[in-house]
């Protein structure tokens, strides 16, 4: 598979269903591409966590690779145009947007593809009551519709579409170019997102109720941190004894070698 493109992508709109996976790792980003996830997304910081976008990059060389642009320390439009073009030169196909309307047209107009992000929108959810599905009724529904089409009047690629009811994720997505990206939204979006942690089990956290476990990480490092105690703990008592180290671990001098140093000793 060649590095995917935009062009790729909105040849695939309403054709068939892509996938997308948030990505923390190389390790991660590198079993995507393996498993056939057309597109992924990353940030710089997660939890805590710093992720690396060139190293993301060589790991999943075919990948369309969106890129967060942080939420805080851009000052201006000129500021998170500045970041769009480094996060482009290191890798990134697309920056996911935070920011308004206009900073996404900004970019739109120097060609750098953005990703917006429309229901409910965590950093901004106090305005749409809270961490809850958004357009459940006809006239929050027409406010997601409606904040959709301005993103897409602003140049952007793609929208993030977050916990909104399935039948308005499809029909608007069935109403705009962009393609929908859709993360509990149902299935009549143009690609299904999840987050790595949720699919692989090791979200310490709250799982969100559209995510799916598709694996069991957590008690996988459980078990690893338990046999990492074991073998350290082994490694001391041994070394109390002793019986570590035993000569396969250790070199010998030669008996006449050995004879010459003892001889050139001080008395």
């Amino acid at each position: 598979m060649s590095r995917l493109t935009i062009k790729d992508l909105r040849r695939q709109k309403g054709a068939r269903r892509l996938t997308q996976l948030f990505v923390r790792t190389p390790d991660e980003a590198r079993a995507a591409e393996e498993a056939g996830i057309e597109l992924l997304v990353a940030a710089e910081r997660l939890e805590g966590q710093t992720c690396d976008l060139t190293a993301i990059r060589r790991a999943a060389p075919n990948c369309f690779i969106t890129f967060g642009l942080p939420l805080r320390g851009l000052s201006g439009s000129i500021e998170v145009l500045r970041e769009s073009y480094r996060l482009m030169d290191l890798g990134a196909d697309a920056v996911y947007c935070p920011y308004g309307f206009d900073t996404v047209a900004t970019l739109a107009d120097e060609f750098i593809p953005v990703v917006g992000h429309v229901g409910l929108v965590p950093f901004r959810s106090s305005w749409t009551g809270g961490m809850r599905a958004v357009g459940t009724n006809a006239a929050d529904a027409l406010q997601v519709w409606h904040n959709t089409r301005r993103f897409e009047e602003a140049g952007a690629i793609a929208v993030e579409m977050e916990v909104v009811p399935r039948e308005v994720a499809a029909v608007i997505s069935a109403r705009t170019s962009m393609l929908v990206i859709g993360l509990g939204s149902g299935s009549g979006c143009d690609v299904q997102y999840l987050f790595s942690t949720d699919v692989l089990g090791d979200n310490e956290g709250h799982v969100p109720r559209h995510s799916k476990v598709y694996r069991d990480f957590a008690a996988e490092y459980a078990r690893l941190q338990r046999e990492r105690v074991a073998a350290f703990r082994e490694f001391h008592d041994e070394v109390v004894e002793p019986t570590f180290p035993s000569p396969a671990h250790e070199v010998l001098m030669k008996p006449d070698e050995l004879a010459a140093f003892l001889d050139g000793l001080p008395d």
